[in-house]
């Protein structure tokens, strides 16, 4: 048989083993949740910022709560009236005590006890239920409409970083090639080949890429803090960065058919389908709102000893009120959303074709530049800078062919995000992403 000592020690075992499993436990939970947490991404592409901001945007966020709003108005619109339970206690002789006797209750009091209930005519409930249905429609293709600003401009965001980093890197490429032009000149001045005036010209010239350098710097900084603001700042941390690249892409696209994409797909003309549907279910309701309702009620009474029963019914008699003016109101708010709808159709047609011939402006442009005008900027560049460093050409020569290297440069780049920005602005004008 087992002593004291021998089950004490036991007993501290069995504590020490379900304290380590517990302890084992807790660590493998607390490592399982941290593996979950992912920490946020410091480099995105634009697929992944567009994700992120539809996944913490807190403006989009406030939108989205519209729509649990209104299914809560559907669980409402299907509740039933309350019954009424009534109970009224007559000639209870609470002034004379003397006279509170089993006789005086059995033979004077009167005991009354009810219940009522209101049975809705007209089919009003499935009518509140219906009308609410069709708003909780209309309320998800306007938050899918919102959706589809926030993604837009993200896309804008994002291609303004890309824009201000291919700006960054030229300034920085442009600042270093001339730099060592001065260093150059430096030396030829100290040679006695150029003259001070020329010198202090092209150290002059070189306080314009500085500027320039820090320009884009200040313009990469700014436009990454709003790109974060729209993705939420939760999502990236402080030093995020993008990858991509300005890019020329094709897109074999014809208007008609963009345009009946975007007549089947844009959220903001659903929207305004769904709200003819909603107007018309209002309709419905306020003509079921001007049918009156039963109530009924069901008494039990006793008195002078005596038990009975009373039915009654009662119902208001519509002679004056009908709710006629909420059923004209509705019948002239369907018009108004019948209007809305077609010119929200009208709409979509015209942003397709506005941003159809943007793109088209755009890429004819970025083809000007492709087509031969940046080779030559560069070409003349190289020319004029390698006839100055050999005396073969003035300073004036380099600085102009430097100045318009620089602006056509510049200029390709800003015209390629245009070019993109064109092509995102057909994205949000079609409804979708994913052009053909």
């Amino acid at each position: 048989m087992m002593n004291h000592n021998s089950m004490r020690s036991t007993k501290k075992r069995r504590g020490f083993l379900s304290a380590a499993i517990f302890l084992l436990g807790w660590t493998a939970g607390s490592m399982a949740a941290r593996a979950q947490q992912a920490p946020p991404l410091s480099r995105i592409d634009l697929d992944q910022a567009i994700q992120l901001a539809l996944a913490h945007n807190h403006a989009l966020k406030a939108a989205q709560s519209q729509i649990p709003q209104s299914q809560a108005q559907e669980i409402t619109a299907a509740i039933r009236p309350n019954p009424v339970f009534m109970y009224d206690d007559l000639f209870v002789p609470i002034f004379s005590p003397s006279q509170l006797n089993s006789s005086t209750l059995d033979n004077i009091t009167e005991f009354d006890l009810g219940l009522s209930y209101t049975f809705e005519r007209g089919h009003k409930r499935q009518a509140r239920i219906q009308a609410a249905h069709d708003q909780t429609a209309e309320t998800r293709s306007q938050v899918s409409d919102t959706e589809r600003g926030l993604t837009s401009n993200v896309a804008q965001q994002f291609i303004g970083i890309l824009l201000a980093k291919a700006n960054l890197q030229l300034a920085n490429a442009d600042l270093a090639s001339f730099q060592q032009t001065v260093n150059l000149s430096q030396e030829r001045f100290r040679a006695g080949a150029i003259g001070e005036g020329d010198l202090l010209k092209i150290k002059l010239q070189l306080l314009q890429f500085q500027m320039d350098v820090s320009s884009a710097r200040l313009a990469l900084v700014q436009t990454l803090a709003s790109l974060r603001q729209l993705l939420g700042f939760e999502s990236v941390p402080i030093d995020y960065d993008v990858t991509g690249e300005l890019a020329y892409t094709p897109l074999g696209l014809n208007q008609e058919d963009l345009q009946l994409r975007a007549l089947k797909l844009r959220p903001d003309l659903l929207a305004a389908q769904q709200g003819v549907t909603a107007a018309q279910s209002q309709f419905q309701l306020a003509k079921a709102n001007g049918k009156r309702d039963l109530t009924t009620t069901l008494d039990y009474t006793h008195v002078s000893d005596v038990n009975t029963a009373s039915f009654a019914l009662s119902i208001e008699i519509p002679i004056f009120d009908r709710n006629q003016g909420e059923i004209a109101r509705t019948h002239y708010a369907i018009t108004q959303a019948q209007e809305t709808s077609t010119g929200a159709s009208e709409t979509v047609m015209t942003d397709v074709a506005n941003a159809y011939q943007g793109v088209e402006t755009s890429a004819q442009v970025v083809e000007l530049y492709t087509s031969g005008y940046l080779k030559q900027a560069e070409d003349s560049r190289d020319i004029s800078e390698y006839a100055y460093k050999r005396g073969a050409a003035t300073l004036l020569d380099f600085l102009d062919a430097e100045r318009s290297y620089r602006a056509t440069q510049l200029a390709y780049r800003q015209a390629l995000a245009t070019y993109m920005l064109a092509i995102e602005t057909l994205r949000q004008a079609v409804g979708t992403r994913n052009l053909p």
